[in-house]
């Protein structure tokens, strides 16, 4: 069974503000706002939701297949993802163009102010499922791309019978009114933080109890207050993972996402996929950028077990994990 994540991806430059930004603007000088801020750190590094999202499953024994664009900057990073065993022949290389970047400032409070070039990502609807249907594709991501191929892969995965993934996050305002319905419409799961799903409800005008019957499962992720899940008339809190430090939230989400999909592609229930999702989310926000993370098998399975209870299908995934890493390092 192939996971097929399409998204961004993208080259990340993380700058981190000591001040607040609340401090620099003015709500009643809005029309004329001009700011600039001194910040004390950048860092530049490789991300991208489809990147992080396949990063993340990499590190957790899973072998997802990446259906994104790049630029001809971006042999490196795909070449880094495909040692780690993500499967990178979906990739299309657009010549004469640079991968797309992000650009995010944040400041004390972790608010953050982002800018993103599109790049190559402007190519991604050239990419179709129905290129890989001899690939046994049993579920699709649909994470923030360009619009337009968020719309053409809501499209094809009904054309096609392929369970989806739902994430508009970013880029909800760039999707239309109907695109949005249609791709919640018969979503495996629609996956979106707390203030997204607040989003999605003013544009779509759908209330959050007639978004819930339209997808078969709603993620909300909230920060600091963990996620919740809304499935088959249940709804399932998922506390976060007590921090050994902060670093920075960026890609914690996308790191969450990870977890979660490799739960249940290792059918775990929605509460211990969850579960595996907080500690994969804890793991990005305790290092600077995306892709920093590491861990062994070992170490994430005896952290998750400290933090949550022992479950015959968790311990199970486990020594399927653990047994498979030491493998390769034997």
């Amino acid at each position: 069974m192939t996971v097929a994540v399409t998204g961004s991806m993208a080259f990340d430059t993380l700058l981190k503000f000591s001040g607040s930004f609340t401090d620099y603007i003015l709500p009643d000088q809005l029309e004329r706002l001009s700011v600039s801020f001194l910040v004390d750190s950048m860092r530049r590094q490789r991300g991208g939701v489809a990147g992080n999202i396949c990063y993340s499953m990499a590190l957790l024994g899973e072998r997802p297949m990446l259906l994104a664009s790049v630029g001809e900057d971006a042999a490196d990073y795909i070449a880094a993802l495909e040692a780690m065993g993500v499967d990178t022949s979906g990739v299309l290389f657009v010549p004469d163009e640079f991968t797309a970047s992000f650009v995010v400032s944040t400041d004390r409070g972790n608010r953050q102010i982002a800018n993103f070039y599109i790049g190559a990502m402007g190519r991604s609807a050239e990419i179709s499922f129905h290129h890989f249907r001899d690939r046994d594709i049993r579920l699709a991501v649909i994470s923030p791309n360009a619009p337009d191929a968020m719309v053409k892969y809501v499209a094809e995965c009904k054309a096609l019978g392929i369970p989806y993934v739902f994430d508009p996050s970013q880029q909800i305002p760039l999707i239309s009114r109907e695109d949005l319905r249609a791709g919640i419409e018969g979503a495996h799961i629609l996956i979106v933080n707390d203030y997204g799903f607040e989003v999605i409800k003013e544009r779509t005008g759908l209330s959050g109890e007639a978004i819930h019957r339209m997808a078969e499962t709603v993620v909300i992720t909230r920060g600091e207050d963990g996620s919740t899940i809304y499935t088959g008339g249940e709804e399932i809190h998922i506390p976060p993972v007590p921090l050994r430090r902060f670093a920075d939230p960026t890609g914690a989400g996308d790191a969450y996402r990870a977890g979660l999909l490799t739960g249940r592609r290792n059918n775990l229930s929605w509460l211990e996929a969850g579960r595996l999702g907080a500690l994969t989310a804890a793991y990005a926000l305790e290092e600077h950028g995306t892709q920093q993370h590491r861990y062994t098998a070992q170490e994430f399975a005896a952290r998750y077990f400290e933090c949550f209870e022992r479950t015959e299908g968790v311990e199970k995934f486990f020594r399927r994990l653990t047994d498979e890493s030491l493998s390769v390092e034997g």
